[in-house]
């Protein structure tokens, strides 16, 4: 049962290093684990009249939840520096985006959806493959040129504002919201601000695993 699969990821973040800042690519790449880690149980989620009991409305809640803030941050900090930093960058920063929309269409079909509707696994299943193809993309063609392109020093301060936006990232995807550092961090920052207090009060927050990369 996938109830397993949220449990077996809880775990999994609770072991995960705490207490110290991560540079920019560990904190990115250690989010990508996790996010993969669920995609994996996902691609093997039921459907049809077992998939309401299975646990699977969490686990993509859980995923909902990673990916929103993932691309929230990503898109206030990380692709500006990639832009700075590489004369491709703005080519490389304009890709991932475009797929990071894409991919916010998806998770809010699945927002929108239950388990057992035909339409809420389509988008599911698109989005596993999606978002895998999405984290190679990163960690296989944009990391490479972007650690080497800059200095230790560079990614560790980056690593401290990722690690801060985190904490008050956006959980849901906002699919309507510009991907604009300076939109995201005027308009997405209420919209983010609601999120939160939904999630209190809907009792949201408590089905999603702590994260040892935000203290």
């Amino acid at each position: 049962m996938l109830l397993v699969g949220v449990e077996l990821f809880g775990a999994d973040l609770k072991s995960r290093r705490k207490g110290k800042t991560m540079d920019a690519l560990t904190f990115l790449r250690q989010d990508h684990k996790s996010v993969l880690g669920m995609l994996e149980v996902l691609d093997e989620a039921p459907s049809g009249s077992g998939a309401d009991i299975s646990g699977l409305e969490t686990m993509v809640t859980n995923l909902v939840i990673a990916e929103s803030q993932h691309e929230a941050i990503e898109e206030q900090f990380f692709w500006p520096a990639v832009r700075d930093a590489l004369e491709e960058g703005d080519a490389l920063a304009d890709e991932a985006i475009k797929q990071e929309q894409d991919g916010r269409k998806l998770l809010q079909r699945l927002v929108d959806g239950k388990p057992g509707e035909a339409e809420y696994h389509e988008a599911l299943q698109h989005f596993v493959k999606a978002g895998r193809d999405h984290i190679a993309y990163e960690q296989d063609v944009v990391f490479p040129r972007f650690e080497a392109a800059v200095s230790r020093e560079h990614l560790d301060k980056l690593g401290a504002k990722l690690e801060r936006a985190k904490k008050i990232a956006p959980t849901r995807p906002h699919p309507g919201t510009p991907p604009n550092p300076t939109v995201l961090k005027t308009m997405g920052m209420v919209a983010a601000t609601v999120d939160h207090i939904r999630d209190a009060f809907t009792g949201r927050a408590a089905d999603n695993p702590p994260d040892p990369q935000v203290h």
